[in-house]
Parts: structure tokens; C-alpha cells; sequence
């Protein structure tokens, strides 16, 4: 959420962040809004003053025994008690639409995000690792995960409907050594490490601006004011929620969680294999840091070099690209994704996604701290996945598989893996 004041001051830099991003908001409309609560807000008090006033008069004329005079000021006190009621149903509806508004108000866009329409417009920045030169005919994960035994697609359709899977054995194994990896490193850096609830409520959601905009992409629990969260970044934002943090150091927070979306919408897109499922886990990293514009966009190349550590222990190729405004969601005000060679694609993938949030998020949760001037303000919120599997064991059976049908472990992997230097097909198990 932006203050109200900065959306005055800034209404056109507003507008043009919601036209990027593809919002559909009238800051124009808003702003009409706004000056009408603050004048039905200001009537309002008004009104409330001289009713005090009047009753404070009905009682001194009472006492002075001048009961006519009592009488028109209490017959003019109610005339005003019912153009107050009146007055305060307006206000409680443009409060609603004016809170409604404010809702739908998306993050400013960094200068330096370039223009574009959709993901396809996002702008490399650096490329790490060479896709590799098979002197066979690769197989995709699919095709590696049947043959090895450790993916079943259709008993997972059959068990929870389309977009589902069953990990087995090795796949298992990989799936929780990739998380597990990922948790060490960030344990090294600092990072307080969190299990957090999926299960969380819809002011939570609103509060770190996942609704309304994306209500169609979550799961509720019908009959609760619950929901399925699509990441840990919303508990673990939500951790500081309506607090006063100590912020002489960032807040550093990690956590492992089984995350839910409906992907609606993607129909037809990236429907065979562990692309895009229903159910997924990732490693999140979330900081909370000084409101200050150096430390967040310092902040946010760490977390994502955090990313490309992991990716390079995985030893597989990436790259680094630049969220155009027409991608970014409407709570991010700059976004790097990170995009992993799938030879399935013959292209590379989206894997990690970190993004700066300014004081967007703090403003919703109530998330305060104070200044060297002890005044209070709302820090800037970041986060990024440190790792998202399945879609993780896409690059990794498929980058590192072998002519023999193998698939070798890579080293950083290894400790979690009992020590296992191969996937094999089951043949040879």
C-alpha cells in the first residue's frame, strides 16, 4: 500500500505503474474519493463539535430554568443529530470504496525497469554456465523420472487430479536434499530459520498485497477465513505484522514450506511434468531493512546472488534477467528472475524470482521502526525463493543425465543423498 500523501504528490509516476502493469485503477478517481471523505470528514467533526455544543447549552439552559429556550435547542440539536447520522452513512461508503481503491493501488516501478508487455520482454543481464553438448539423444525429466523410478505422474493424477506427481525414492531424495542445501547456505549468511503455517488468514493475504489481486490463484478453506499460501514470504512477512522491530540490523528470515497455487489462467501452458503443479515447496528468503533506497537495492542483488550460489553448488547453467514492468506483480517495484537451462525447452526456465517491495508490504502489516530520530517508519520489505522443487529437478535430471540413462548427483548434493554419486534406472538398482 502507498501513503495517501506520496499518491497526491505522485499521481502520475501512480498511474503509469498501474497502466505498466496492466491494472485497471483510476488514480484520478481516487483522488476524487479521497477529497470527498476528507470533507465528509471534516462536516462530519463538525457537526460532532456542535452537537457537544448544544448538549453542553440544553443542560446550562436547563439549570437556569429557561425550559423554552432548552426546548429549540434541543429541537434544533435534533434536526442536526439527523443530518449527522446522514452524513456519517456517506462517510462509512466512501471510507469503503476509498479503502477499496487504495487496495487495487500497485508499487511504483523502479527507473531502471525496463518496458514490456509480459516475461517475454524481460531483459538478460548475465548468463553463467554453458547448456550442455550431448553426444546422445537427451531425455526430458519426464522421460528420466519414469525410466528411473523416481517420478509417477500418473499415480499422482490419479491420486490428487491434474498437476500432480509422486516423488519416489531418489526423487524424493533430491527434492529434500535441494531444500536442505538451500537451508544450510542461508543458516551460514545469518539467516533465522522459520517453519511457518500454509494455512493463514485473508487479512494476512491483503496485508502483504497477494489479495486482491491474486485471489484466483489461491486455495480457500470454505467455511474459514483461511487460505493456502503460495509461498512463505507471506508468514514470514507477517511475522513482524502491527510490531515496533528493532531494525539496528536487517531481519534475516528463512523458511521451508509446502506452498499451493490454482494456477488459473495458465491452461494449456507447461501442462506435462513438474513445471507447473498445484503443489510445490520452496526455500524463501525474506529481509526487512532501513527504509533506505541504497540498502534495499543492495539487499536485492545478495539475495539474488544467494540464488545463484545455490545454482552454481547445483552446478547448472543461468541466467539473470530484468522484470519488465509488464511482468512485474502489482506489490513489486523491482524484480530480477532467475531462468535455468532446460534442455526439454531447448530454452531456459524460470527457477528464482527476488524482488524489492520498498515499504509496500510494511504499510499494509503495520510494520514499524525507528529512525536515528526516533521517528517511525515503515522498512522496506524483500524476498526471494532460494528454492522451488519440483521445477528445480527439471534442470537437474535434465543437465546432468547420461548416455546410459543415468543421472549424476552433483557434489554439493551428495551429503544429503546418503552419498549417492548416481541415479540409475531401475533395471540396475
Amino acid at each position: 500500500m502507498l501513503d495517501i500523501g506520496f499518491i497526491r504528490e505522485r499521481a502520475a509516476d501512480v498511474q503509469r505503474a498501474a497502466d505498466r502493469k496492466g491494472i485497471k485503477l483510476s488514480v484520478g478517481e481516487l483522488l476524487a474519493v479521497d477529497e470527498r471523505r476528507r470533507a465528509q470528514l471534516r462536516e462530519t467533526e463538525a457537526l460532532r463539535a456542535e452537537r457537544n455544543r448544544s448538549s453542553k447549552a440544553i443542560e446550562g439552559l436547563l439549570r437556569e430554568g429557561r425550559k423554552a429556550e432548552a426546548e429549540r435547542e434541543k429541537a434544533a440539536s435534533a434536526a442536526a443529530l439527523a443530518k449527522l447520522k446522514a452524513l456519517e452513512e456517506q462517510l462509512r461508503q466512501t471510507e469503503r470504496l476509498y479503502e477499496v481503491l487504495m487496495l487495487q493501488v500497485p508499487n511504483i516501478i523502479s527507473p531502471d525497469t525496463p518496458d514490456g508487455a509480459d516475461d517475454r520482454d524481460n531483459v538478460e543481464i548475465r548468463r553463467v554456465g554453458e547448456p550442455p553438448a550431448f553426444g546422445f539423444g537427451p531425455r526430458s525429466h519426464v522421460e528420466l523420472g519414469e525410466s528411473l523410478g523416481i517420478v509417477d505422474l500418473a499415480r499422482g493424477v490419479k491420486i490428487g487430479g491434474a498437476r500432480q506427481y509422486v516423488l519416489k525414492n531418489g526423487g524424493l531424495l533430491l527434492h529434500r536434499a535441494v531444500q536442505q542445501l538451500a537451508l544450510d547456505l542461508l543458516h551460514r549468511k545469518g539467516f533465522d530459520l522459520l517453519d511457518v503455517p500454509a494455512l493463514v488468514k485473508e487479512g494476512t493475504m491483503l496485508a502483504t498485497g497477494f489479495f486482491p489481486g491474486g485471489r484466483d490463484q489461491s486455495y480457500a478453506v470454505q467455511g474459514e477465513d483461511k487460505w493456502l499460501a503460495g509461498t512463505s514470504e507471506v508468514p514470514l512477512v507477517s511475522y513482524y505484522a502491527g510490531e515496533i522491530i528493532d531494525l539496528d540490523r536487517p531481519k534475516l528470515l528463512g523458511a521451508a514450506s509446502a506452498c499451493y497455487r490454482s494456477e488459473v489462467g495458465s491452461a494449456g501452458r507447461d501442462v506435462h511434468g513438474l513445471y507447473r503443479v498445484h503443489q510445490f515447496a520452496k526455500v524463501e528468503q525474506v529481509v526487512l531493512c532501513r527504509a533506505e533506497q541504497d540498502e534495499g537495492l543492495a539487499w536485492l542483488e545478495r539475495l539474488t546472488a544467494n540464488s545463484e550460489e545455490l545454482l552454481r553448488l547445483l552446478e547448472l547453467p543461468y541466467r539473470v534477467v530484468a522484470v519488465c514492468g509488464g511482468d512485474l506483480s502489482a506489490k513489486n517495484h523491482k524484480q530480477y528472475d532467475i531462468d535455468t537451462w532446460m534442455p526439454s525447452r531447448d530454452d531456459y526456465g524460470e527457477t528464482h524470482s527476488a524482488s524489492l517491495l520498498l515499504d509496500y508490504q510494511a504499510r499494509r502489516s503495520n510494520i514499524r521502526y525507528r529512525d536515528e530520530d526516533g521517528r517511525l517508519r515503515h522498512p522496506y520489505t524483500l524476498n526471494n525463493t532460494m528454492a522451488a522443487t519440483p521445477r528445480i529437478l527439471i534442470p537437474l535430471l535434465e543437465n546432468h543425465q547420461r548416455e546410459d540413462g543415468s543421472v549424476r548427483v552433483p557434489e554439493a548434493l551428495r551429503p544429503y543423498m546418503y552419498g549417492l554419486e548416481a541415479l540409475r534406472p531401475e533395471t540396475e538398482a
